[in-house]
């Protein structure tokens, strides 16, 4: 495994920044993929395999300005990857970061944290 996974922001899709080394994971942009198993399926794999090789702790950054419905199936299965380490003792972070004017990602990041008993999590307005 590589100690980083670059993804670049499309039109579509998010910017993926995993720095394994330091331990801090990122996903921003808009997320609305034409295919959402091919575009998270990397990342799928890159988290699985960091929890199983170096991952003992992480900060995971959500800054998401948009995101479709079967995009957030993606993202609740790396809320549920990121409960499954933190249970098994990894000390995870989770930030949600959502514009001051949105009311539907503060929700959802709401109802996402919701669901986290073990990883911390952290609901953060974005700043400009």
């Amino acid at each position: 495994m590589g100690d980083k996974l670059n993804i670049e922001a499309t039109s579509r899709t998010p910017a993926v920044v995993f720095d394994f080394a330091n331990h801090h994971l990122k996903i921003a942009g808009e997320s609305y993929p034409e295919d959402v198993t091919e575009f998270y399926g990397p990342v799928f794999i890159a988290l699985d395999n960091y929890w199983n090789t170096i991952g003992n702790s992480c900060r995971f950054d959500f800054e998401l300005i948009y995101l479709n419905s079967s995009s957030a199936k993606a993202i609740m299965m790396v809320m549920d990857k990121l409960e499954a380490a933190a249970k098994k003792g990894a000390a995870v972070e989770v930030y949600w970061y959502y514009d001051n004017e949105d009311d539907t990602m503060q929700e959802l990041g709401e109802e996402f944290g919701e669901d986290l008993e073990s990883a911390k999590f952290h609901l953060e307005k974005m700043t400009a």
